[in-house]
């Protein structure tokens, strides 16, 4: 590192901040997750007669199936029939049977956005007066589940299948072209492939139920996987299958070319070929997702997308050729390991990834929260915090990788990657050249010359062994006087041993002498390269290179999995823009029920679920607290005041005087400890029954309760 590197972080810095507040400001209404924002009947209303139909209106077009729009009675059977209907761009009705009874009647839908998200959910609307109902008014989400848990796992593995083919391949073409004949890498880049082939036809077939019933059974359905097909996310999945063909044909040739001889102007034509053609098979695979999610739908598709590709071909240049670089680093035979120059070039492949990641970054980030407030308030902004951070450590442990590389580089460093090569080649060429030599006087000059090669061998071997022993009490930059003692010894003992030879071998054949020859070549050869490998190994710049690789590569695994899970989770904007419309279409108040309120309502319920961390104290407002609309607000903290998440919390609202209830309310997340629910309808004045089940764990659960007044 220069002083240079000092203004140039500061300008970018400076560039940064710019750009994002600038982008920022001027955010403009955008959608990318589908989210309900209107209904009728609204949600928690009580209508005098049954309507004839019920509309749900979502913040964007929606792929709507035959069963996605369903109506439940008090009893939980089906009133409605026929199929769905788009009455406009984004609202779509479903028809009710005629003559329905009074009650309480449960909306549900299961839809998929156009970025490819299924969107689920459900409410009430009461005809006549409330009632029981069978009916729990939430729908499960479509991540829950083994389904979505398996869907979830092959986006994960496809995003990393991807990464580690197109970086270690990459890393071989642009950093280490020695690399594409070590076996380890090939390994590497090969698994990467098949991993992300893998994936992808796992996640075509989980595609159907994902979406739908969310059943195992019908992974292998044939019509679910024809309506797949036909669909935007299919298309892009075949789409990924047949480009992974042409990436098995790039892989092939690459890997390949390594067993031919070629002059310099044949490897540079062959190379320019391989990267063309590589950067084309990488682009399109990194838009089979940029052309199916969320980059997809919004605003300024037409330049998302093409950021999109750019930003994972950068995450994959950068990951991926470090995981290859990690692979070489640890598995790379000794006498073709990893050298100085590549490392070199790799941290500069990296240096420009990250660029790149921060510039495409910055416009998803605004494009997909659009305000500060998104960042904290939303949990897409939470976790892109946690990925930035991530990032931000990455790049602090790339700096130290990047200042172990030049530590190698340095003149006078104990044992550079290059000195290895070096030591390597003169230790090959002088073990084939004593080889030929005994293996040719073995064969033509008698028991003389026999005699001569069996000691020769032996002093050699003699020789080799004291080199060993030397290397494993002398320290690493005693290597030159080692070297030296080595080429002494053999003198001194080659004169007395070959008349020894000549006295005691006159019935030596010539063709056991040419076997042992061949041996002691072998073990010669084995102790150079075990010699080399300590040596290598010894490097305390070479140890802490593999050591900041290593960690740099781990950080790599967690980024990876908060990208797959970003990928799934409802941007902020749209989080953001779905509360603001709910909240202005949400009926009105009735002026005859305003007089009748008595105020906002606050209960204070201690509970103990009996687990770890299970008492606590949970806080209900309810406000205005009468007939009508309502905001609630509910608020979980521990018995020393500090708030804290839950893994899940419900409350449920009953008039037993009326045999009205439970009408669940649901209240969604706004912060640590915090969740609010709108437009939370009361039907009536009365002494109201409100519960709340609070669950600290997987079996820790408990309900607590208090009357409460109102209206």
């Amino acid at each position: 590192m220069t002083q240079t590197i000092a203004p140039r972080v500061r300008i970018l810095v400076l560039l940064f901040l710019a750009v994002t507040g600038a982008l920022l400001a001027g955010a403009a209404p955008a959608s990318a997750h589908a989210a309900l924002t209107g209904s009728d009947p609204r949600q928690g209303t009580v209508v005098d007669k049954a309507p004839a139909q019920v509309s749900l209106t979502f913040s964007e077009p929606v792929a709507v199936s035959d069963d996605a729009l369903r109506v439940l009675d008090p009893k939980g059977e089906r009133v409605d029939k026929g199929d769905p209907d788009g009455a406009s761009g984004t609202t779509y009705t479903v028809q009710l049977l005629s003559g329905l009874p009074d009650g309480t009647y449960t909306v549900t839908y299961q839809v998929v956005s156009a970025d490819s998200h299924p969107v689920a959910g459900a409410f009430t609307f009461s005809v006549g007066a409330p009632s029981e109902t069978s009916v729990e008014a939430s729908a499960q989400s479509p991540d829950d589940g083994l389904i979505g848990s398996l869907y979830g796992t092959g986006r994960y593995l496809s995003y990393a299948g991807f990464a580690v083919m197109v970086g270690g391949a990459a890393f071989v073409l642009a950093c280490w072209r020695p690399g594409s004949g070590v076996r380890a890498v090939q390994r590497l880049v090969v698994s990467g492939w098949l991993t992300l082939t893998a994936a992808t036809l796992a996640l075509l077939l989980l595609r159907g139920s994902y979406t739908s019933s969310g059943k195992i059974g019908d992974v292998f359905d044939l019509t679910l996987l024809s309506e797949v097909l036909q669909t935007k996310t299919g298309a892009a999945l075949v789409s990924r299958l047949l480009l992974l063909a042409a990436a098995a044909l790039f892989i092939a040739v690459l890997f390949g070319s390594a067993q031919y001889q070629r002059n310099d102007e044949e490897k540079r034509d062959l190379s320019f070929g391989l990267a063309v053609g590589g950067t084309v098979v990488a682009a399109g695979l990194a838009a089979s997702w940029a052309m199916s999610e969320h980059a997809s739908q919004g605003i300024q598709p037409g330049l998302a997308m093409p950021v999109d590709v750019v930003h994972l071909l950068a995450v994959a240049a950068w990951l991926g050729g470090l995981t290859a670089l990690l692979v070489a680093l640890y598995r790379a035979p000794a006498d073709t390991a990893v050298d100085t120059a590549a490392v070199q070039r790799f941290s500069r492949l990296a240096f420009g990834s990250v660029v790149a990641l921060v510039v495409t970054g910055i416009y998803q980030s605004w494009r997909q929260l659009g305000s500060w407030s998104a960042f904290t308030d939303t949990r897409y902004g939470q976790l892109l915090l946690v990925k930035i951070g991530l990032v931000v450590a990455m790049v602090g442990i790339a700096y130290a990788s990047r200042r172990w590389t030049a530590r190698l580089a340095e003149p006078g460093a104990p044992v550079t990657l290059r000195e290895e090569q070096k030591e390597t080649a003169a230790a090959r060429s002088a073990t084939g050249g004593e080889a030929g030599q005994e293996s040719a006087g073995a064969t033509g000059t008698g028991k003389a010359a026999a005699g001569t090669e069996t000691t020769a061998a032996a002093s050699a071997s003699v020789s080799a062994a004291s080199a060993d022993t030397d290397t494993d009490t002398d320290t690493d930059t005693d290597t030159d006087t080692d070297t030296d003692t080595e080429r002494e010894k053999p003198a001194a003992v080659t004169g007395p041993a070959e008349v020894r030879s000549e006295e005691s071998g006159a019935g030596a054949k010539a063709g056991g002498d040419s076997t042992r020859a061949a041996q002691l070549a072998r073990q010669r050869a084995a102790v150079a390269t075990a010699r080399q490998k300590r040596l290598r190994d010894a490097d305390p710049n070479r140890f802490g290179l593999r050591r900041s690789v290593l960690a740099e590569a781990g950080t790599a695994v967690v980024l990876l999995a908060i990208t797959t899970v970003l990928t799934q989770t409802e941007p902020g904007r749209t989080e953001q823009e779905a509360e603001r419309t709910a909240s202005s279409s949400a009926p009105s108040l009735p002026s005859a029920s305003s007089a009748q309120g008595t105020g906002a309502v606050t209960l204070n319920m201690p509970f103990d679920t009996g687990g770890k961390n299970g008492k606590g104290v949970v806080t209900i407002d309810l406000d205005p607290a009468r007939v009508g609309g309502n905001d609630m607000h509910v608020y979980v903290e521990r018995t020393d005041g500090k708030a804290f998440d839950v893994p899940e919390l419900k409350v449920a609202l009953t008039l037993s005087t009326k045999d009205i209830g439970p009408l669940p309310v649901v209240p969604d997340r706004l912060a640590t400890g915090h969740l609010s629910a709108s437009g939370v309808q009361i039907p009536m004045a009365g002494d109201w029954t409100v519960e709340v089940t609070v669950r600290t764990s997987d079996i820790d659960q408990v309900t607590v309760s208090k009357n409460a007044q109102i209206g």
